[in-house]
């Protein structure tokens, strides 16, 4: 079996291109009322949401995120705060920020960010969802569960699978959280935090994430960023562990 980047085989590389393809959605941008960055690790979603704000597509922006364990030394103050911090030094405005300082997950930047905007009086008729590439499905589906009246577009800065990997610096990690989202694009709808979407048969089923997590599991220097069940807290202290000195990695 041939083997690519970070010793990863060429196979795993390609169905984990294929999940990231299937987690965008590739939504025509249009203004709305405000904009909700979601956190992370991923300083280009401030970047993306300043560029977006320059070009007059929403009035207001909300970044909603406190800490992952591996943003904490990347991101001490917390990410909506480094995220306000980051879109104020590309020129937005600081009184069109608000900053959201408590979500650890996905339904809790939706939640948390409709109840600061409630509680300033604001009552949103649209959002543009501002995250990385491949949280975009997961993101969409978790906001129309929760907010049904809300209308909602996703955003990223557009990568490739390739350049994404690059940018990040860690494709091992960056695979497996790939993998985690598409499975909870899969899973969540039955818990109730998602709406159901339509998943193809090759994507599926357990089948594309499935493999290529077991993939993964057979290159011996990532085998410990993988774990299951599928809790993002178990892979981010994992690959944590696993971070070189001088470089931080996060989820969430």
């Amino acid at each position: 079996m041939s083997h690519g980047l970070a010793g990863i085989p060429h196979d795993v590389y390609e169905d984990a291109r294929a999940l990231f393809d299937f987690n965008q959605l590739h939504h025509e941008l249009r203004p709305c009322s405000v904009a909700i960055g979601l956190g992370s690790h991923d300083l280009g979603v401030a970047d993306l949401t300043a560029e977006l704000f320059a070009r007059r597509l929403f009035p207001l922006i909300v970044f909603s995120g406190a800490n992952a364990p591996t943003t904490r030394d990347r991101l001490p103050a917390g990410e909506a705060v480094h995220y306000r911090k980051r879109a104020v030094e590309l020129g937005v405005p600081p009184d069109a920020i608000l900053v959201e300082p408590r979500a650890t997950n996905t339904r809790q930047n939706i939640e948390f960010s409709r109840c600061l905007l409630a509680d300033r009086g604001i009552d949103p008729e649209s959002a543009i969802l501002t995250c990385r590439p491949y949280q975009q499905r997961r993101a969409y589906a978790t906001c129309r569960r929760l907010w049904p009246s809300l209308r909602v577009i996703c955003a990223s800065a557009p990568h490739s699978f390739d350049g994404y990997v690059e940018a990040i610096g860690d494709p091992a990690f960056v695979i497996n959280m790939i993998v985690g989202d598409t499975e909870r694009v899969i899973e969540y709808p039955k818990l109730g935090h998602a709406i159901d979407q339509e998943v193809p048969s090759a994507v599926g089923d357990r089948g594309r994430p499935r493999r290529t997590l077991e993939g993964l599991e057979k290159n011996t220097r990532i085998r410990a960023i993988v774990s299951r069940p599928w809790g993002a807290r178990g892979r981010q202290a994992a690959a944590r562990r696993l971070t070189r000195p001088g470089r931080s990695t996060g989820y969430e």
